[in-house]
C-alpha cells in the first residue's frame, strides 16, 4: 500500500474511534449517575482489571502492552468525566472554596507578626520584608521553632527556605511540612549574595575556619575545594554565624553571609560573591495554620503518596497534562518505614479560582493513597 492510502485508512479508523470514544464517555456518565444514586465509589479496580485482561487477550501478544497503556488513560478520563457528574464536593474542594471566600478581594496583610529562623540580618528576614512591608519579627533558633511558633498561635505566619537553585531542596523543611499540617500562603524568590567576611581589624593571618549555615557552605563548595586547608563548620544560620565571628577573639575565623550582615555586625568583606553560581536564588515560603488563597495566587503545591504499583506516578502526571496544567517541580522523598515507597511533592502553575482546577484537585485526592494540599499562593 502507498503511504497516502495507509494514512487514509488511519484517518477513517481515527474518526470511527472518536465516535466510539464519545459513546463510551456517554456510558461513563450514565455509570456515574447510577453510582451516585447507590453510593458506590467512582473507581472500581476489579472492573478495570477485568476489562484490561479481556482486551489485551483480544489484542494479541504484540499489541497487548499498547492496549494496556491506552486503557490506563481511558480509565483516567472516564473517572474524570464521572467526577464531573457528581454534585458533591470532596474535602479539598470544600477547603479551597472556603479559603477563597474568606480572602476574596484581600492581599497578604502589610502588618503581621512573623516567625523567622536565625537573627537580624538573616536571609529569612530579607525574604520576610519582601512579603510583608511592615512585619514584626520573632526569631527562633531552628526551623522547628518557627513551625512551633505558628502552631501555638504565637505568630500568624512563618518564613522558611524551601529550595535553593544551587544546593537543591531544604529537606529538613520538607520533613517538618510532613510533621505539621500547615499551608503555604505566599513565597518569595530571593537572590543570595554570599560574601566572605572577617572580624573588623583582624590580622592578615590565613583563614583556618569558615562558619555559616550548612546550605550556604554547600552553595560555596568550589571555594572550599580551592582552599582545602580551610575547615567549613555549619551553624544554625548565616546571621547567627556572622554574629559569632564578630564576637570571637579569633583572627583566623571567617563567615559566609550576606552583605547586610557585614554592615550589621561590623565585619570586613574579604571576598566578593563566593557562591558556586553567579545566579544563586533561594525560594522562601510563608506558612500559616489556615489556608489563605488570595486573588493573585497562581501556584499550587501538593504532597502525595501514590500506590506502589506500575504507572501510578504517570497517571497523576498524565492527568495534569490532560488538564493543561504546567508542572513546575516534581520531587520525591522516601517514606520512613516503607521500603522503596516515596512521597511526592508537586509544584504547578494553576489557579485555584478556576473551577476546573479545583475539580482536578478533587480527582487527585480520590486517586492518591495520601493527599495533602499545601497551598495556592503568589510567588514574588
Amino acid at each position: 500500500m502507498e503511504l497516502i492510502e495507509i494514512r487514509r485508512n488511519i484517518d477513517a479508523i481515527d474518526e470511527e474511534m472518536v465516535r466510539l470514544f464519545a459513546r463510551r464517555m456517554d456510558c461513563a456518565r450514565a455509570v456515574a449517575e447510577a453510582k451516585r444514586q447507590t453510593g458506590k465509589p467512582i473507581r472500581d479496580h476489579a472492573r478495570e482489571r477485568e476489562i484490561v485482561n479481556r482486551l489485551t487477550a483480544l489484542a494479541g501478544e504484540g499489541n497487548a502492552p499498547y492496549v494496556r497503556a491506552l486503557y490506563s488513560h481511558i480509565f483516567d478520563l472516564s473517572r474524570s468525566c464521572q467526577s464531573s457528574v457528581w454534585d458533591h464536593q470532596s474535602p479539598v474542594e470544600a477547603l479551597v472554596t472556603k479559603a477563597i471566600a474568606e480572602t476574596e478581594g484581600k492581599r497578604l496583610p502589610e502588618h503581621a507578626l512573623v516567625a523567622c529562623q536565625g537573627t537580624e540580618g538573616a536571609y529569612a528576614q530579607q525574604a520576610c520584608e519582601r512579603l510583608f512591608p511592615y512585619p514584626d519579627i520573632l526569631y527562633f533558633d531552628s526551623f522547628d521553632g518557627v513551625f512551633s511558633a505558628v502552631e501555638k498561635g504565637m505568630c500568624r505566619y512563618g518564613i522558611l527556605p524551601i529550595e535553593n537553585s544551587t544546593a537543591g531542596s531544604v529537606t529538613q523543611v520538607y520533613d517538618l511540612m510532613e510533621k505539621h499540617h500547615f499551608y503555604i500562603v505566599g513565597a518569595h524568590r530571593l537572590r543570595i549574595d554570599h560574601r566572605l567576611m572577617r572580624k573588623h581589624g583582624a590580622s592578615t593571618a590565613p583563614i583556618a575556619e569558615v562558619v555559616s549555615h550548612e546550605q550556604a557552605l554547600r552553595q560555596c563548595s568550589q571555594f572550599f575545594a580551592n582552599h582545602p586547608e580551610i575547615t567549613a563548620t555549619p551553624m544554625a544560620n548565616t546571621a547567627v554565624a556572622a554574629e559569632y565571628v564578630a564576637k570571637s577573639d579569633r583572627d583566623d575565623l571567617a563567615v559566609i553571609a550576606s552583605r547586610a550582615c557585614a554592615e550589621l555586625y561590623g565585619l570586613d568583606i574579604v571576598g566578593d560573591d563566593v557562591s558556586d553560581q553567579a545566579s544563586n536564588f533561594t525560594r522562601f515560603i510563608c506558612i500559616s495554620r489556615k489556608p489563605e488563597i488570595y486573588p493573585q495566587a497562581r501556584k499550587i503545591s501538593l504532597m502525595l503518596n501514590l500506590a506502589h504499583e506500575p504507572g501510578s506516578l504517570n497517571t497523576v502526571v498524565s492527568r495534569l497534562a490532560i488538564a493543561g496544567v504546567n508542572l513546575l517541580k516534581l520531587e520525591s522523598r522516601p517514606l520512613p518505614g516503607r521500603e522503596f515507597e516515596f512521597r511526592f511533592f508537586f509544584d504547578m502553575a494553576a489557579d485555584a479560582h478556576d473551577a476546573d482546577v479545583v475539580r482536578l484537585l478533587g480527582e487527585l485526592e480520590a486517586h492518591c493513597e495520601h493527599f495533602t494540599f499545601l497551598g495556592c499562593y503568589d510567588e514574588q
